[in-house]
């Protein structure tokens, strides 16, 4: 969280961490109260009025026209540095409430995956994207991936500290397991499965941080476009929705897929119902079947 260079940051630092709140969640956090400082032109937060505050989260919804989950992860952090590091229980905090993207995510489909995939053309990005997808992980647990995570007997993937600090098991495809094996002894890093190459790719064996996120979003873009993908808003978190989605077209039930994909809450899980056509296909014969008989009433 090395962005509040003020007499702040310490507390700041100190409130999110006994909050529990996850380093990815500091670093978020603390930007977007950056970005409200510099908005006020370096203005010290405890003379930031209660007035200033909500002009500015309305110039950040009406003028900016930010994302709504760009403005609700705005509220929370800026919400929590004031009600906890500066102590201000404000009115607006407790009418402040960040509209929720109803947005459906894309998906795309194997014949699609297989197009993109077929257009990595570093071994290392390939395999990267195809644990992605054949396990449903999230991006940064893809790159944490752990050696010891890895259970060939079982033929499961361990999961550390995936989000909101939860450990998960997701099962490991034969073929995803043959994968990592091949491109594990390219490094034979003793900790990280993907662990930055460097330079002159000789860093593995000894790199103690994972490969770049540009580098791994950036190969996904490049071979999204040399495939001719169209949809909009595909990205490497599109590969996970689209292994939800896969899973429950073939008939894995829902539970079992929250499980792997680590949701709290079903609710979250059953976004990707709305996501297939499987089970809708016979839904008119089906219907048509148990109504049988309707016409045969005596009423005129």
């Amino acid at each position: 969280m090395a962005v509040l260079q003020t007499p702040w940051y310490d507390k700041a630092v100190e409130a999110l961490k006994l909050n529990g709140k996850s380093e990815r969640t500091q670093e978020a956090y603390a930007r977007h109260v950056r970005k409200l400082i510099e908005f006020h032109h370096g203005k010290d937060p405890d003379r930031i009025t209660e007035e200033e505050l909500r002009k500015y989260f309305i110039h950040r919804q009406d003028v900016n026209k930010w994302q709504p989950n760009t403005m609700r992860i705005c509220c929370s952090a800026i919400k929590f540095f004031y009600l906890h590091v500066v102590e201000r229980d404000w009115h607006i905090f407790k009418v402040l409430k960040a509209p929720y993207e109803k947005r459906l995510p894309a998906v795309l489909t194997r014949e699609e995956i297989n197009l993109i995939f077929a257009e990595i053309t570093t071994f290392h990005n390939y395999v990267f994207h195809s644990t992605i997808y054949s396990c449903g992980l999230r991006l940064q647990e893809g790159l944490f991936l752990q050696v010891s995570g890895i259970d060939g007997k079982r033929k499961l993937v361990h999961v550390h500290r995936g989000k909101g600090a939860k450990d998960r098991y997701v099962p490991l495809p034969d073929a995803t397991l043959n994968l990592l094996r091949r491109y594990w002894v390219t490094h034979r890093n003793r900790e990280l499965i993907f662990p930055a190459l460097g330079r002159g790719q000789n860093l593995g064996p000894v790199s103690k941080t994972p490969m770049a996120i540009d580098s791994v979003q950036g190969a996904f873009r490049q071979a999204k476009f040399a495939a001719g993908i169209k949809k909009r808003h595909v990205s490497v978190h599109t590969l996970r929705h689209s292994y939800a989605t896969h899973l429950l077209e073939a008939g894995v039930n829902i539970r079992a897929i929250q499980r792997y994909l680590g949701h709290a809450r079903l609710e979250t899980t059953m976004v990707y119902l709305h996501l297939t056509s499987k089970g809708q296909e016979n839904a008119f014969g089906i219907i048509s079947n148990v109504m049988k008989g309707l016409d045969h009433g005596d009423c005129r």
